[in-house]
């Protein structure tokens, strides 16, 4: 295990030169498969080493970190794994070489021991390894005998804690350890302590430990002493010190909402004078505070309303009067680019999102508390003000019932189309948003005659129409509104009231997504997707207009293979427009395909569009090959049958999708294609079935694809199944110990109380019926049903186990015992004997046939019926 000379070549891989630096990077690759453990030795050497250049020692603790962990989740594992495996004796050289690291004079390498504990500790805490750290770093923190330790290693010591308690779990330290962790971080916040960096450290390190701290929490006089250190601090002279006081004010109201009734007082006193008088980032934490608040509340009357064990508080309700005016008075501290800057947040935007916020949260309460604001301002000669009023306004239209809010907007939408027109295009791109927020909320089915109507519904239009020719960033704005105005309609029949302006609406989108200054803003994006809003809304009347627009895409997309590609910006640009262009293709080839009197629209070109689609995938995009896979599944569906003379060109395509392990959502739009091929093909897929189900499999086995994925490959079974039919029986022995696999992890992971989990499991669960489904209405009186008896038993058993858990969801319900009603409907007298013993079928079809779900209710009729007839016969 010889240790590795790395400076120079840590050095080099920081040279100008590139060659040198691909040298030195290929060195360190190659040292890292020969001799991970010398070269780890090596590295934590550099790191800690204090006459080693500032540049090595940083990327020698770089490279460390990035030896440890990973985003993704089975290169983590890996990473882990070859950790574990290192020999004890150099693991612990390498935890002294870090932890020495932290009373280093230099201050980066002290940060990246910092990091790099926490990503040890990441692997050894939940193993029960290392079990020292937490008290080597708490003996960091007091004096060493008589002499007090310096103040950079508590900064840096306080700064690992901080990052241990981000990288591990809360129920990985015993509570003794978090308790003396919290007193540390507590004492590092104190007023006393000298030094801004330890109470910087201390109070980001608070943030992070916060998810431990619910025993804490739960005992009054230890809660009392961390909100009090914690409010203390947020009037602390350093600014980034205040702000990461606040951090952890919001961190506490979205894990304690419930413990913070009688704090309330100082925490708005505390958030007016920041939000009124401190510098913008400690502003904007104060606001977000409020947010929180509001945040938890909408949760709870959504989620739990009428749970007993969970509390409104109403704290925003009770702050209104004086909460409403501090948001307000944010409102007119806009920037002057605001507009045109993607990444723009500031204080007027963010007490707009949360006086949005409060809306949602208190409803008609917000608006006679807003409304002066609006009347008192929207008329002033300061743009500022003008703009903070229409703000003010488009703010508070979702949360407020509509008959509160009807009367208000019909009185205003002439004014805001008239407000199109101001000479301030901060108040053009609000009132555009504001008239887009109208048609989100106030226009649809049953409220056309209140907001949007006949009569108003022409000047909206030509005010929209021409406004979409403004910069870009009000031209933004304003597809937004089309947007939201044509899915308004989406529901009509026949015809709509936007039919007559349909053509010029698409020209309008058509043109504005050609501007040449499309491309610097998101513009040419909200054109094409507004594009495919009003193409689903379109109706009978307007048919031959979007039949028009095959072509019209076609010619676009084709231009983009001619594109002429000097740098990776323009292949950038050239993915972006072909994925969009693919994207809007999809829609109307779903949306004519739908019926069977406007799938000969789509027909017509199906030629030529799969030429198109086929260049396309040799551009070697995966966000192209994404949408073209979808629109390619949405032109199987609409030419059915007739496809099959475009697979043997296309099949590779598929294949190669399928192998797509990396870039795994164009795996699992390929999986879904598969589907769609299925269901147009049926018999004629048989030829590419060997194919298709050999890179299933391959798929469903692989540690490196991500789990979502594998799903619908489940259901993917099923719509081959049911396909081919019989012939699915060489695939048999291969599918249905997969399936079982799954059943049973789903079975052990079922009760673990995480959300993620539980909506995976959902989603594997549902992926499994509808694979057995399909297998069973396949094999439906084929000669070859019986073959499917063999696995009876092991299906009812899952769904049994299904039935028992109270997590499951509606669909997941459906699924299950729609699959009990295929089995006796496939098997009928074999499967007799099963329905008689395990008898749970009978509440499972009784909670079914009382189920809200119309859907449910059916199948559990329908379940019930077959299999009491197989059971009395």
């Amino acid at each position: 295990m010889a240790m590795v000379e790395v400076t120079q070549i840590l050095l080099s891989a920081q040279s100008a030169d590139a060659n040198i630096r691909q040298q030195a990077e290929e060195s360190l690759k190659q040292f890292q498969e020969q001799n991970f453990a010398g070269l780890l030795l090596s590295l934590s050497r550099e790191l800690s080493t204090e006459d080693k250049p500032a540049d090595s020692r940083r990327l020698a603790g770089l490279v460390l970190k990035n030896a440890l962990d990973a985003k993704e989740a089975p290169r983590k594992e890996e990473y882990t794994q070859r950790w574990i495996a290192l020999d004890v004796a150099a693991k612990k050289q390498i935890k002294a070489a870090l932890l020495s690291t932290l009373g280093s004079v230099t201050a980066d390498a002290r940060h990246t021991s910092a990091q790099v504990i926490a990503k040890v500790a990441a692997i050894e805490l939940p193993r029960s390894e290392w079990p020292e750290l937490i008290g080597t770093l708490l003996g960091n923190m007091g004096p060493l005998g008589a002499v007090e330790q310096p103040t950079h290693l508590k900064q840096s010591t306080l700064e690992a804690l901080g990052y241990v308690c981000e990288e591990i779990s809360s129920d990985v330290l015993a509570q003794d350890q978090v308790n003396s962790i919290l007193t540390a971080v507590v004492q590092g916040m104190n007023v006393t302590e000298t030094s801004n960096e330890v109470r910087l450290a201390a109070t980001r390190a608070l943030y992070n430990a916060l998810d431990f701290a619910q025993t804490n929490f739960e005992n009054e006089m230890e809660r009392n002493y961390i909100m009090q250190v914690v409010c203390q601090t947020t009037s602390s002279p350093d600014g980034k010190v205040r702000q990461a006081a606040f951090e952890c004010l919001v961190a506490i109201a979205g894990s304690y909402y419930e413990k913070l009734a009688q704090y309330m007082p100082e925490i708005f006193s505390i958030t007016s004078k920041a939000a009124k008088d401190d510098e913008e980032p400690v502003a904007l934490q104060a606001i977000e505070l409020w947010s929180t608040i509001c945040d938890e509340e909408i949760e709870i009357q959504e989620e739990y309303e009428g749970d007993s064990e969970i509390t409104n508080y109403h704290f925003i309700k009770q702050a209104l009067p004086a909460l409403i005016p501090m948001l307000l008075e944010t409102l007119t501290k806009q920037e002057e680019d605001q507009d045109t800057d993607e990444n723009a947040w500031n204080l007027a935007m963010a007490g707009g999102t949360a006086l949005g916020l409060v809306a949602r949260t208190v409803g008609d309460d917000v608006v006679p508390l807003v409304m002066p604001y609006v009347q008192e301002n929207i008329m002033k000669p300061d743009w500022r003000c003008r703009e903070a009023a229409t703000f003010a306004f488009g703010s508070i239209l979702d949360g407020p019932s509509p008959e509160k809010l009807a009367p208000l907007v019909n009185m205003a939408i002439g004014f805001l189309l008239n407000a199109m027109k101001d000479e301030n295009s901060h108040v053009k791109d609000t009132t555009a948003w504001t008239i887009g927020r109208i048609c989100e909320f106030l226009h649809g089915p049953g409220m056309e005659n209140t907001v949007i109507n006949g009569q108003n519904l022409q000047p909206i239009v030509t005010v929209l129409l021409e406004s979409i020719k403004d910069v870009p960033n009000v031209a933004e704005k304003v597809c937004g509104a089309i947007y939201f105005l044509a899915q308004g309609f989406e529901d009509s029949n026949g015809t709509s009231p936007l039919s007559p302006y349909f053509q010029v609406v698409v020209q309008a989108l058509l043109a504005t997504a050609d501007r040449e200054d499309a491309t610097d803003t998101h513009l040419q994006a909200s054109a094409y997707e507004t594009m495919n809003e009003v193409v689903r809304s379109s109706t009978d009347d307007t048919v031959q207009v979007v039949v028009q627009l095959i072509p019209v895409i076609m010619g676009k997309l084709g231009a983009t293979l001619g594109m002429q590609i000097l740098s990776a910006d323009d292949k950038e640009r050239q993915s972006e427009l072909q994925a969009l262009l693919c994207g809007v293709l999809q829609v109307i080839i779903q949306k004519l395909g739908a019926n069977d009197n406007t799938k000969l629209g789509v027909v017509q070109y199906a030629d030529n569009l799969m030429e198109l689609f086929l260049r396309v995938f040799a551009c070697r995009s995966a966000t192209v090959h994404e949408e073209a896979m979808l629109a390619i599944g949405a032109l199987a569906y609409a030419v059915g049958a007739g496809f099959a003379k475009y697979m043997p060109e296309f099949y590779k395509y598929v294949e190669m999708g399928l192998k797509n392990h990396e870039e795994y959502q164009v795996c699992q739009v390929t999986v879904g294609v598969v589907g769609d091929l299925c269901r147009a093909l049926e018999a004629r897929v048989l030829p590419y079935c060997d194919g298709i189900m050999t890179e299933l499999l391959k798929d469903l086995s692989s540690k490196q694809l991500h789990r979502s994925v594998k799903p619908p490959i489940f259901s993917c079974f099923g719509d081959i199944a049911l396909a081919i039919g019989d012939a699915f029986e060489k695939y048999l022995a291969y599918a249905v110990p997969m399936l079982q696999g799954a059943a049973e992890l789903s079975a052990a992971q079922m009760g673990q109380g995480d959300e993620e989990l539980l909506d995976y499991n959902n989603q594997l669960r549902g992926g499994i019926f509808e694979a057995y489904s399909g297998l069973l209405m396949g094999f439906k009186g084929t000669p070859k049903a019986d073959l499917l008896v063999p696995y009876a038993e092991h299906i009812v058993a899952f769904i049994e186990t299904v039935y028992k858990d109270n997590e499951r969801d509606e669909t997941v319900t459906k699924a299950a015992i729609g699959v009990l009603g295929d089995l006796a409907d496939t098997l009928k007298g074999a499967v007799a004997p099963l329905f008689q013993q395990r008898t749970f079928w009978r509440e499972f079809a009784e909670e079914c046939m009382q189920n809200e779900d119309y859907r449910i209710k059916e199948t559990g009729q329908w379940a019930s019926n077959v299999i009491s007839q197989l059971v009395e016969s």
